[in-house]
Protein backbone atom coordinates (compact mmCIF):
# COMPACT_ATOMS: atom_id res chain seq x y z
CA UNK A 1 0.00 0.00 0.00
CA UNK A 2 2.75 2.13 0.60
CA UNK A 3 4.55 1.78 -2.64
CA UNK A 4 0.97 2.27 -4.13
CA UNK A 5 0.45 5.50 -1.81
CA UNK A 6 4.11 6.65 -2.90
CA UNK A 7 3.51 5.96 -6.86
CA UNK A 8 0.10 8.18 -6.74
CA UNK A 9 1.26 11.09 -5.20
CA UNK A 10 4.08 11.13 -7.17
CA UNK A 11 1.99 10.91 -10.19
CA UNK A 12 0.39 13.93 -9.05
CA UNK A 13 3.46 15.51 -9.19
CA UNK A 14 4.04 14.87 -12.54
CA UNK A 15 0.59 15.67 -13.69
CA UNK A 16 1.09 19.14 -12.48
CA UNK A 17 4.68 19.17 -14.27
CA UNK A 18 3.33 18.04 -17.53
CA UNK A 19 0.86 20.41 -17.32
CA UNK A 20 3.59 23.01 -17.05
CA UNK A 21 5.43 21.53 -19.36
CA UNK A 22 2.07 21.60 -21.96
CA UNK A 23 1.70 25.10 -21.57
CA UNK A 24 5.17 26.03 -22.17
CA UNK A 25 6.16 23.77 -24.94
CA UNK A 26 2.86 24.90 -27.08
CA UNK A 27 3.54 28.47 -26.27
CA UNK A 28 6.76 29.18 -24.71
CA UNK A 29 8.34 28.08 -28.34
CA UNK A 30 6.35 30.65 -30.19
CA UNK A 31 7.21 33.07 -27.56
CA UNK A 32 10.64 32.71 -28.23
CA UNK A 33 10.65 32.79 -32.02
CA UNK A 34 8.34 36.10 -32.08
CA UNK A 35 10.63 38.60 -29.66
CA UNK A 36 13.24 37.85 -32.06
CA UNK A 37 11.47 40.05 -34.13
CA UNK A 38 13.01 43.37 -34.08
CA UNK A 39 10.65 47.01 -33.99
CA UNK A 40 10.23 48.63 -37.32
CA UNK A 41 7.79 50.92 -38.96
CA UNK A 42 6.87 48.34 -42.10
CA UNK A 43 6.06 45.63 -39.44
CA UNK A 44 2.67 47.08 -39.85
CA UNK A 45 1.76 45.47 -43.27
CA UNK A 46 -1.48 44.58 -44.17
CA UNK A 47 -2.19 40.98 -45.68
CA UNK A 48 -4.22 40.53 -49.03
CA UNK A 49 -7.41 38.42 -48.14
CA UNK A 50 -7.83 35.35 -49.59
CA UNK A 51 -10.08 35.35 -52.46
CA UNK A 52 -13.47 33.86 -52.26
CA UNK A 53 -14.63 35.43 -55.69
CA UNK A 54 -13.29 34.99 -58.73
CA UNK A 55 -11.26 38.49 -59.33
CA UNK A 56 -9.25 39.80 -62.47
CA UNK A 57 -6.27 40.27 -60.64
CA UNK A 58 -5.36 39.16 -56.67
CA UNK A 59 -4.97 42.02 -54.33
CA UNK A 60 -1.50 42.80 -53.51
CA UNK A 61 0.36 43.36 -50.30
CA UNK A 62 0.48 46.91 -49.58
CA UNK A 63 3.79 48.49 -48.89
CA UNK A 64 2.58 51.02 -46.12
CA UNK A 65 1.76 50.55 -42.43
CA UNK A 66 -2.17 50.68 -42.08
CA UNK A 67 -1.82 53.71 -39.25
CA UNK A 68 0.25 56.33 -41.78
CA UNK A 69 -0.29 59.45 -39.95
CA UNK A 70 -0.86 61.30 -43.11
CA UNK A 71 -3.83 59.00 -44.00
CA UNK A 72 -5.17 60.18 -40.76
CA UNK A 73 -7.11 58.55 -37.57
CA UNK A 74 -10.72 58.70 -35.99
CA UNK A 75 -10.72 58.55 -32.38
CA UNK A 76 -14.09 56.72 -31.57
CA UNK A 77 -14.93 56.30 -27.40
CA UNK A 78 -17.76 54.76 -25.99
CA UNK A 79 -19.14 53.53 -22.82
CA UNK A 80 -16.99 49.87 -23.58
CA UNK A 81 -14.13 51.18 -25.94
CA UNK A 82 -11.74 53.43 -26.52
CA UNK A 83 -10.26 52.80 -30.46
CA UNK A 84 -8.55 54.31 -33.43
CA UNK A 85 -9.84 53.43 -36.85
CA UNK A 86 -7.23 54.33 -39.72
CA UNK A 87 -8.75 56.31 -42.80
CA UNK A 88 -6.66 53.04 -44.53
CA UNK A 89 -9.07 50.33 -45.80
CA UNK A 90 -10.98 51.78 -42.29
CA UNK A 91 -9.28 49.34 -40.10
CA UNK A 92 -9.83 49.27 -36.30
CA UNK A 93 -5.86 49.52 -35.61
CA UNK A 94 -6.26 50.11 -31.72
CA UNK A 95 -8.90 49.23 -29.31
CA UNK A 96 -8.95 49.47 -25.57
CA UNK A 97 -11.52 47.93 -22.84
CA UNK A 98 -12.01 50.37 -20.64
CA UNK A 99 -13.86 48.72 -17.83
CA UNK A 100 -10.56 46.56 -17.59
CA UNK A 101 -7.30 47.93 -16.20
CA UNK A 102 -4.19 46.21 -16.99
CA UNK A 103 -3.78 45.49 -13.55
CA UNK A 104 -4.86 46.44 -9.93
CA UNK A 105 -2.32 48.91 -9.39
CA UNK A 106 -2.91 50.70 -13.05
CA UNK A 107 -6.66 51.29 -12.55
CA UNK A 108 -6.21 53.81 -15.12
CA UNK A 109 -4.29 52.08 -18.15
CA UNK A 110 -7.05 49.64 -20.30
CA UNK A 111 -6.28 46.64 -21.57
CA UNK A 112 -5.49 46.81 -24.96
CA UNK A 113 -7.17 44.25 -27.73
CA UNK A 114 -5.84 45.40 -30.97
CA UNK A 115 -2.41 47.14 -31.30
CA UNK A 116 -0.94 48.27 -34.35
CA UNK A 117 2.92 47.81 -32.21
CA UNK A 118 4.81 45.91 -33.99
CA UNK A 119 5.79 43.52 -31.41
CA UNK A 120 2.07 42.54 -30.94
CA UNK A 121 0.43 43.66 -33.88
CA UNK A 122 -3.26 42.76 -33.81
CA UNK A 123 -5.90 44.54 -35.66
CA UNK A 124 -9.19 44.28 -37.63
CA UNK A 125 -9.59 44.71 -41.37
CA UNK A 126 -12.58 44.55 -43.92
CA UNK A 127 -13.58 45.49 -47.15
CA UNK A 128 -15.27 44.52 -50.62
CA UNK A 129 -14.25 42.36 -52.67
CA UNK A 130 -15.59 42.62 -56.63
CA UNK A 131 -14.15 42.72 -59.95
CA UNK A 132 -15.77 45.83 -60.66
CA UNK A 133 -14.23 48.65 -58.56
CA UNK A 134 -14.82 48.51 -55.16
CA UNK A 135 -12.50 49.69 -51.65
CA UNK A 136 -10.64 47.38 -49.81
CA UNK A 137 -8.84 47.11 -46.62
CA UNK A 138 -6.31 49.43 -48.58
CA UNK A 139 -8.34 51.87 -49.63
CA UNK A 140 -8.07 55.33 -48.65
CA UNK A 141 -11.42 56.58 -47.14
CA UNK A 142 -12.81 60.30 -45.68
CA UNK A 143 -14.94 61.18 -42.75
CA UNK A 144 -16.73 64.30 -41.85
CA UNK A 145 -14.96 63.92 -38.54
CA UNK A 146 -11.77 63.48 -36.86
CA UNK A 147 -13.12 62.05 -33.46
CA UNK A 148 -16.75 60.19 -32.53
CA UNK A 149 -18.33 59.72 -28.94
CA UNK A 150 -21.41 58.15 -27.77
CA UNK A 151 -23.30 61.19 -26.22
CA UNK A 152 -24.72 60.80 -22.75
CA UNK A 153 -28.04 59.17 -23.10
CA UNK A 154 -27.63 57.80 -26.49
CA UNK A 155 -27.76 54.19 -27.57
CA UNK A 156 -25.56 53.47 -30.35
CA UNK A 157 -22.98 55.70 -32.37
CA UNK A 158 -21.75 55.19 -35.71
CA UNK A 159 -18.62 56.13 -37.46
CA UNK A 160 -19.26 56.41 -41.24
CA UNK A 161 -16.01 56.57 -43.94
CA UNK A 162 -17.13 57.43 -47.61
CA UNK A 163 -15.28 56.54 -50.83
CA UNK A 164 -15.88 56.88 -54.06
CA UNK A 165 -14.69 55.77 -57.91
CA UNK A 166 -14.40 57.79 -61.16
CA UNK A 167 -17.24 55.81 -62.48
CA UNK A 168 -19.94 56.32 -59.94
CA UNK A 169 -19.60 53.72 -57.45
CA UNK A 170 -19.97 55.24 -53.94
CA UNK A 171 -19.51 53.34 -50.48
CA UNK A 172 -19.91 54.50 -47.40
CA UNK A 173 -18.77 52.25 -44.92
CA UNK A 174 -20.30 52.49 -41.30
CA UNK A 175 -19.28 51.07 -37.36
CA UNK A 176 -22.12 51.17 -35.37
CA UNK A 177 -21.15 50.82 -31.80
CA UNK A 178 -24.07 50.10 -29.52
CA UNK A 179 -24.45 51.05 -25.37
CA UNK A 180 -23.51 48.28 -23.00
CA UNK A 181 -22.42 45.93 -25.91
CA UNK A 182 -19.35 44.54 -27.04
CA UNK A 183 -21.07 43.43 -30.50
CA UNK A 184 -19.78 46.16 -33.41
CA UNK A 185 -21.95 46.09 -36.37
CA UNK A 186 -20.03 46.73 -40.08
CA UNK A 187 -22.14 48.28 -42.43
CA UNK A 188 -21.23 48.49 -46.18
CA UNK A 189 -23.76 50.84 -48.21
CA UNK A 190 -22.92 50.32 -52.28
CA UNK A 191 -24.38 52.56 -54.78
CA UNK A 192 -23.86 52.18 -57.91
CA UNK A 193 -23.67 55.12 -60.01
CA UNK A 194 -22.23 53.42 -62.73
CA UNK A 195 -23.87 52.15 -66.35
CA UNK A 196 -22.77 48.46 -65.24
CA UNK A 197 -23.91 45.93 -63.05
CA UNK A 198 -21.92 45.92 -59.38
CA UNK A 199 -21.25 42.37 -58.06
CA UNK A 200 -19.65 41.73 -54.63
CA UNK A 201 -19.39 40.73 -51.28
CA UNK A 202 -17.91 42.22 -48.41
CA UNK A 203 -14.57 40.61 -46.36
CA UNK A 204 -13.85 41.13 -42.77
CA UNK A 205 -10.47 39.66 -41.21
CA UNK A 206 -8.99 39.60 -38.15
CA UNK A 207 -4.83 39.34 -38.48
CA UNK A 208 -2.28 39.41 -35.67
CA UNK A 209 1.31 37.88 -35.25
CA UNK A 210 1.87 34.98 -33.14
CA UNK A 211 3.89 36.70 -30.01
CA UNK A 212 2.14 35.75 -26.88
CA UNK A 213 1.92 38.23 -23.77
CA UNK A 214 3.39 36.36 -21.43
CA UNK A 215 1.56 36.82 -17.29
CA UNK A 216 3.60 37.27 -14.58
CA UNK A 217 2.96 33.61 -13.35
CA UNK A 218 4.48 32.32 -16.30
CA UNK A 219 1.56 30.33 -17.23
CA UNK A 220 0.20 30.64 -20.85
CA UNK A 221 -3.54 29.93 -22.27
CA UNK A 222 -4.32 29.25 -25.67
CA UNK A 223 -3.77 31.81 -28.23
CA UNK A 224 -4.50 31.34 -31.68
CA UNK A 225 -7.64 30.93 -34.21
CA UNK A 226 -10.86 29.51 -33.79
CA UNK A 227 -13.72 28.37 -35.99
CA UNK A 228 -17.38 26.80 -35.22
CA UNK A 229 -20.12 25.37 -37.31
CA UNK A 230 -22.68 23.60 -36.86
CA UNK A 231 -20.64 20.01 -36.90
CA UNK A 232 -18.16 21.33 -34.82
CA UNK A 233 -18.81 24.02 -32.25
CA UNK A 234 -15.34 24.49 -31.74
CA UNK A 235 -12.29 23.90 -33.45
CA UNK A 236 -8.75 25.49 -32.67
CA UNK A 237 -6.46 26.51 -35.64
CA UNK A 238 -3.79 27.28 -33.93
CA UNK A 239 -0.89 29.13 -36.08
CA UNK A 240 0.98 26.16 -36.52
CA UNK A 241 -1.85 24.61 -38.70
CA UNK A 242 -2.29 28.27 -40.65
CA UNK A 243 1.48 27.55 -41.45
CA UNK A 244 0.98 24.04 -42.84
CA UNK A 245 -2.37 24.83 -44.99
CA UNK A 246 -4.76 27.93 -45.84
CA UNK A 247 -8.61 27.05 -44.71
CA UNK A 248 -11.15 27.58 -46.90
CA UNK A 249 -14.79 26.22 -46.30
CA UNK A 250 -18.24 27.45 -46.26
CA UNK A 251 -20.36 27.51 -42.98
CA UNK A 252 -23.70 28.26 -41.88
CA UNK A 253 -24.24 29.40 -38.86
CA UNK A 254 -20.93 29.66 -37.66
CA UNK A 255 -18.44 32.01 -36.90
CA UNK A 256 -14.65 32.49 -36.46
CA UNK A 257 -12.62 34.34 -33.91
CA UNK A 258 -9.33 34.97 -32.77
CA UNK A 259 -9.11 34.33 -28.98
CA UNK A 260 -6.34 34.79 -25.98
CA UNK A 261 -6.36 35.05 -22.32
CA UNK A 262 -9.64 36.44 -21.25
CA UNK A 263 -10.26 38.07 -24.36
CA UNK A 264 -12.57 37.19 -27.99
CA UNK A 265 -12.11 38.70 -31.32
CA UNK A 266 -15.03 37.16 -33.32
CA UNK A 267 -16.66 37.68 -36.68
CA UNK A 268 -20.54 36.58 -36.52
CA UNK A 269 -22.74 36.40 -39.42
CA UNK A 270 -25.97 38.95 -39.71
CA UNK A 271 -28.11 36.32 -39.33
CA UNK A 272 -27.55 32.29 -38.02
CA UNK A 273 -28.90 31.36 -41.36
CA UNK A 274 -26.21 33.00 -43.08
CA UNK A 275 -23.92 31.00 -44.84
CA UNK A 276 -20.18 32.78 -45.53
CA UNK A 277 -17.06 31.28 -46.79
CA UNK A 278 -14.12 31.19 -44.00
CA UNK A 279 -10.94 31.54 -44.72
CA UNK A 280 -6.90 31.61 -43.09
CA UNK A 281 -3.88 33.10 -44.50
CA UNK A 282 -0.49 32.78 -43.25
CA UNK A 283 1.71 34.93 -44.51
CA UNK A 284 5.82 34.39 -43.97
CA UNK A 285 8.28 37.50 -43.11
CA UNK A 286 10.67 36.86 -45.26
CA UNK A 287 8.24 37.11 -48.01
CA UNK A 288 6.85 39.99 -47.79
CA UNK A 289 9.58 41.61 -45.09
CA UNK A 290 7.66 42.06 -42.40
CA UNK A 291 9.05 41.66 -39.00
CA UNK A 292 7.37 38.39 -38.06
CA UNK A 293 5.06 36.40 -39.49
CA UNK A 294 1.59 37.12 -39.97
CA UNK A 295 -1.62 35.33 -39.39
CA UNK A 296 -5.30 35.92 -40.66
CA UNK A 297 -8.89 34.35 -39.96
CA UNK A 298 -11.24 36.07 -42.07
CA UNK A 299 -15.09 35.71 -43.52
CA UNK A 300 -16.79 36.67 -46.78
CA UNK A 301 -20.19 37.35 -47.03
CA UNK A 302 -22.38 35.95 -50.17
CA UNK A 303 -22.50 38.31 -53.06
CA UNK A 304 -25.20 40.32 -54.43
CA UNK A 305 -25.47 41.92 -57.87
CA UNK A 306 -26.29 45.34 -58.30
CA UNK A 307 -28.04 47.15 -61.51
CA UNK A 308 -27.05 50.28 -62.47
CA UNK A 309 -28.64 52.72 -59.83
CA UNK A 310 -28.73 49.71 -57.38
CA UNK A 311 -28.57 50.36 -53.85
CA UNK A 312 -27.62 47.72 -51.48
CA UNK A 313 -26.49 47.20 -47.65
CA UNK A 314 -24.02 44.29 -47.09
CA UNK A 315 -23.38 43.79 -43.00
CA UNK A 316 -21.18 42.06 -40.67
CA UNK A 317 -20.86 41.75 -36.78
CA UNK A 318 -17.77 41.91 -34.87
CA UNK A 319 -17.41 40.96 -30.92
CA UNK A 320 -14.14 42.41 -29.41
CA UNK A 321 -14.36 42.32 -25.56
CA UNK A 322 -14.27 40.31 -22.14
CA UNK A 323 -15.03 36.59 -22.51
CA UNK A 324 -18.05 36.83 -20.22
CA UNK A 325 -20.09 33.41 -20.48
CA UNK A 326 -23.33 34.65 -19.84
CA UNK A 327 -22.90 37.57 -22.77
CA UNK A 328 -20.74 35.06 -25.55
CA UNK A 329 -23.90 32.77 -25.33
CA UNK A 330 -26.47 35.23 -26.36
CA UNK A 331 -24.06 36.85 -29.26
CA UNK A 332 -23.70 33.90 -31.07
CA UNK A 333 -24.50 29.47 -30.74
CA UNK A 334 -21.37 28.28 -29.24
CA UNK A 335 -19.02 31.81 -28.52
CA UNK A 336 -19.12 31.00 -25.40
CA UNK A 337 -16.47 27.48 -25.88
CA UNK A 338 -14.21 29.96 -26.44
CA UNK A 339 -14.03 30.26 -22.46
CA UNK A 340 -11.82 26.86 -22.91
CA UNK A 341 -12.02 24.62 -19.54
CA UNK A 342 -10.07 21.49 -21.18
CA UNK A 343 -11.07 17.93 -21.43
CA UNK A 344 -12.55 18.62 -17.89
CA UNK A 345 -15.04 20.98 -19.28
CA UNK A 346 -18.21 18.65 -17.45
CA UNK A 347 -16.45 19.39 -14.19
CA UNK A 348 -15.19 22.86 -14.83
CA UNK A 349 -18.53 24.17 -15.53
CA UNK A 350 -20.35 23.01 -12.70
CA UNK A 351 -17.61 24.53 -10.17
CA UNK A 352 -17.43 27.64 -12.25
CA UNK A 353 -21.78 27.80 -11.68
CA UNK A 354 -21.07 26.57 -8.05
CA UNK A 355 -18.52 29.70 -7.60
CA UNK A 356 -21.09 31.90 -9.60
CA UNK A 357 -23.61 31.26 -6.83
CA UNK A 358 -21.22 31.32 -3.95
CA UNK A 359 -20.22 34.86 -4.90
CA UNK A 360 -23.13 35.57 -5.28
CA UNK A 361 -23.95 34.94 -1.55
CA UNK A 362 -20.39 36.34 -0.41
CA UNK A 363 -19.38 39.24 -2.84
CA UNK A 364 -15.77 37.52 -2.58
CA UNK A 365 -14.05 35.30 -4.97
CA UNK A 366 -12.34 33.95 -1.99
CA UNK A 367 -14.86 33.06 0.01
CA UNK A 368 -16.91 31.18 -2.98
CA UNK A 369 -13.49 29.53 -3.40
CA UNK A 370 -13.32 28.11 0.04
CA UNK A 371 -17.02 27.53 0.09
CA UNK A 372 -16.59 25.55 -3.01
CA UNK A 373 -13.82 24.00 -1.33
CA UNK A 374 -16.03 22.86 1.90
CA UNK A 375 -18.55 21.54 -0.90
CA UNK A 376 -16.45 19.37 -2.38
CA UNK A 377 -15.21 18.02 0.68
CA UNK A 378 -18.75 17.14 2.30
CA UNK A 379 -19.83 15.96 -1.24
CA UNK A 380 -16.94 13.31 -0.91
CA UNK A 381 -16.83 12.94 2.65
CA UNK A 382 -17.44 9.16 3.16
CA UNK A 383 -15.28 8.05 0.16
CA UNK A 384 -12.35 10.08 1.82
CA UNK A 385 -13.34 8.58 5.39
CA UNK A 386 -12.98 5.14 3.83
CA UNK A 387 -9.44 6.40 2.55
CA UNK A 388 -8.51 7.85 5.69
CA UNK A 389 -9.80 4.97 8.31
CA UNK A 390 -7.85 2.94 6.10
CA UNK A 391 -4.90 4.50 6.88
CA UNK A 392 -5.14 4.78 10.47
CA UNK A 393 -5.49 1.11 10.81
CA UNK A 394 -2.68 0.76 8.71
CA UNK A 395 -0.69 3.56 11.50
CA UNK A 396 -2.40 0.78 13.75
CA UNK A 397 -0.30 -2.12 12.61
CA UNK A 398 2.58 -0.14 11.69
CA UNK A 399 4.98 -1.98 14.56
CA UNK A 400 3.61 -5.56 13.19
CA UNK A 401 4.87 -4.54 9.33
CA UNK A 402 8.38 -3.09 10.62
CA UNK A 403 8.95 -6.04 12.42
CA UNK A 404 7.86 -8.68 9.53
CA UNK A 405 9.73 -6.43 7.20
CA UNK A 406 12.99 -7.11 9.18
CA UNK A 407 11.87 -10.70 9.64
CA UNK A 408 11.89 -11.17 5.67
CA UNK A 409 13.95 -8.66 4.47
CA UNK A 410 15.88 -10.54 2.74
CA UNK A 411 12.82 -12.54 0.96
CA UNK A 412 10.16 -10.33 -0.26
CA UNK A 413 7.87 -13.49 -1.68
CA UNK A 414 7.08 -14.12 2.04
CA UNK A 415 7.00 -10.50 3.66
CA UNK A 416 4.48 -9.68 0.95
CA UNK A 417 2.57 -13.00 2.30
CA UNK A 418 2.78 -11.89 5.62
CA UNK A 419 1.67 -8.34 4.92
CA UNK A 420 -1.24 -9.55 3.02
CA UNK A 421 -2.46 -11.73 6.25
CA UNK A 422 -2.24 -8.71 7.99
CA UNK A 423 -4.39 -7.05 5.88
CA UNK A 424 -6.70 -9.62 5.56
CA UNK A 425 -7.14 -10.23 9.80
CA UNK A 426 -7.37 -6.39 9.99
CA UNK A 427 -9.91 -5.92 7.19
CA UNK A 428 -7.35 -3.22 6.09
CA UNK A 429 -7.66 -2.43 2.01
CA UNK A 430 -4.13 -1.49 0.82
CA UNK A 431 -5.69 0.48 -1.80
CA UNK A 432 -7.74 2.44 0.72
CA UNK A 433 -5.60 5.25 1.48
CA UNK A 434 -5.18 5.86 -2.41
CA UNK A 435 -8.91 7.44 -2.67
CA UNK A 436 -8.61 11.15 -1.41
CA UNK A 437 -5.96 11.65 -4.04
CA UNK A 438 -7.52 10.02 -6.95
CA UNK A 439 -10.47 12.21 -5.99
CA UNK A 440 -9.07 15.27 -5.85
CA UNK A 441 -6.66 14.96 -8.74
CA UNK A 442 -9.52 16.07 -12.05
CA UNK A 443 -11.40 18.78 -9.76
CA UNK A 444 -7.60 19.74 -9.08
CA UNK A 445 -7.16 20.02 -12.68
CA UNK A 446 -11.01 21.68 -13.53
CA UNK A 447 -10.63 24.14 -11.08
CA UNK A 448 -7.19 25.00 -11.99
CA UNK A 449 -8.49 25.68 -15.39
CA UNK A 450 -11.89 27.45 -14.21
CA UNK A 451 -9.31 29.98 -12.84
CA UNK A 452 -7.03 30.63 -15.25
CA UNK A 453 -9.86 31.01 -17.96
CA UNK A 454 -12.85 33.05 -16.09
CA UNK A 455 -12.56 36.19 -16.59
CA UNK A 456 -14.93 36.71 -13.66
CA UNK A 457 -11.86 35.95 -11.51
CA UNK A 458 -9.67 38.18 -13.21
CA UNK A 459 -7.81 40.55 -10.30
CA UNK A 460 -10.65 39.48 -8.04
CA UNK A 461 -9.09 40.15 -4.84
CA UNK A 462 -9.35 38.05 -1.48
CA UNK A 463 -8.12 40.11 1.13
CA UNK A 464 -5.16 41.65 2.49
CA UNK A 465 -2.25 40.88 -0.22
CA UNK A 466 -4.21 38.66 -2.18
CA UNK A 467 -5.24 41.32 -5.36
CA UNK A 468 -5.39 38.81 -7.77
CA UNK A 469 -6.77 35.14 -7.41
CA UNK A 470 -6.06 34.42 -10.84
CA UNK A 471 -2.24 35.10 -10.44
CA UNK A 472 0.64 33.75 -7.92
CA UNK A 473 0.98 34.91 -4.47
CA UNK A 474 3.17 37.77 -4.80
CA UNK A 475 4.62 36.60 -1.11
CA UNK A 476 4.60 32.86 -1.48
CA UNK A 477 2.44 33.11 1.46
CA UNK A 478 -0.10 30.77 0.66
CA UNK A 479 2.45 28.27 -1.12
CA UNK A 480 4.16 27.88 2.02
CA UNK A 481 1.02 27.16 4.07
CA UNK A 482 0.15 24.35 1.88
CA UNK A 483 3.44 22.86 2.10
CA UNK A 484 3.11 23.04 6.14
CA UNK A 485 -0.39 21.63 5.84
CA UNK A 486 1.43 18.79 3.36
CA UNK A 487 3.80 17.69 6.35
CA UNK A 488 1.24 17.28 9.07
CA UNK A 489 -0.62 15.02 6.72
CA UNK A 490 2.39 12.85 6.12
CA UNK A 491 3.22 13.27 10.30
CA UNK A 492 -0.70 11.00 10.27
CA UNK A 493 -0.03 8.90 7.48
CA UNK A 494 1.63 5.22 8.19
CA UNK A 495 5.69 5.81 7.87
CA UNK A 496 6.25 4.22 3.89
CA UNK A 497 8.30 0.63 5.20
CA UNK A 498 10.71 1.64 2.71
CA UNK A 499 13.79 4.38 3.97
CA UNK A 500 14.17 5.22 0.59
CA UNK A 501 10.46 6.22 -0.37
CA UNK A 502 10.39 7.70 3.06
CA UNK A 503 12.88 10.04 2.08
CA UNK A 504 11.62 11.12 -0.52
CA UNK A 505 7.85 11.35 0.71
CA UNK A 506 9.40 14.06 2.98
CA UNK A 507 10.83 15.81 0.13
CA UNK A 508 7.40 16.30 -1.57
CA UNK A 509 5.81 18.81 0.66
CA UNK A 510 8.91 21.09 -0.53
CA UNK A 511 8.34 20.53 -4.09
CA UNK A 512 5.01 20.95 -4.20
CA UNK A 513 5.40 23.91 -2.70
CA UNK A 514 7.82 25.25 -5.59
CA UNK A 515 5.10 23.85 -7.64
CA UNK A 516 2.10 25.68 -6.35
CA UNK A 517 4.85 28.91 -5.97
CA UNK A 518 3.70 29.95 -9.50
CA UNK A 519 0.31 28.70 -10.10
CA UNK A 520 -3.02 31.28 -9.27
CA UNK A 521 -3.22 32.19 -5.84
CA UNK A 522 -6.91 31.04 -5.84
CA UNK A 523 -5.98 27.42 -6.66
CA UNK A 524 -3.76 27.28 -3.50
CA UNK A 525 -5.90 29.05 -1.88
CA UNK A 526 -8.32 25.88 -2.78
CA UNK A 527 -5.47 23.18 -1.56
CA UNK A 528 -4.80 24.85 1.38
CA UNK A 529 -8.45 24.73 2.76
CA UNK A 530 -8.72 21.22 0.88
CA UNK A 531 -5.57 20.44 3.26
CA UNK A 532 -6.50 21.73 6.59
CA UNK A 533 -10.32 20.03 6.54
CA UNK A 534 -8.87 16.52 5.35
CA UNK A 535 -5.76 17.31 8.10
CA UNK A 536 -9.44 17.62 10.58
CA UNK A 537 -10.51 14.77 8.83
CA UNK A 538 -8.23 12.25 9.32
CA UNK A 539 -7.19 13.56 12.88
CA UNK A 540 -10.59 12.55 14.01
CA UNK A 541 -10.92 9.35 12.35
CA UNK A 542 -7.37 8.40 13.31
CA UNK A 543 -8.52 9.35 17.24
CA UNK A 544 -11.24 7.34 17.20
CA UNK A 545 -9.77 3.98 15.90
CA UNK A 546 -6.96 4.63 18.41
CA UNK A 547 -9.49 4.74 21.47
CA UNK A 548 -11.54 1.65 19.85
CA UNK A 549 -8.19 -0.05 20.36
CA UNK A 550 -7.22 1.41 23.64
CA UNK A 551 -10.94 0.17 24.42
CA UNK A 552 -10.72 -3.44 22.77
Amino acid sequence: MESLRFVLVLSLGLILLLLWNAWQQDYGQLQKERTQAAATEKSGKDLPPTAPVKMKEPLTVPQSSPVATEEGLLEVTTDKYKAHISLRGGSIISLDLSEYPVAFNEPDKSVRILDNDPQFFYIVQGGLLSSNPAPTHDTIYTSPEKSYSLSPGAESLEVPLYWESADGITVKKTYRFLKGSYLITVLYEVHNNSGETWTGSAYGQLQRNGVVKKRSSGVYTYTGAVISSEERRYEKISFDDMRKENLSRNIINGWAAMIQHYFVTALIPETPTQELHYYTLFVDKERTGNPADHFVIGATTPQVSLPPQGVATIQQQLYVGPKIQSVLEKTAPGLELTVDYGWLWFLAKPLFWCLQKFHGLTGNWGAAIILVTLMLKVMFYNLSAAGYRSMARMRKVQPRLLAIRDRYKDDRTNLNKAMMDIYKEEKINPLGGCFPILVQIPVFIALYWVLLESIELRQAGFGLWIHDLSDRDPYFVLPVIMGITMLVQQKLNPAPLDPVQEKVMMVLPFVFTVFFAFFPSGLVLYWVVNNILSIAQQWLITRNIERAGLKS
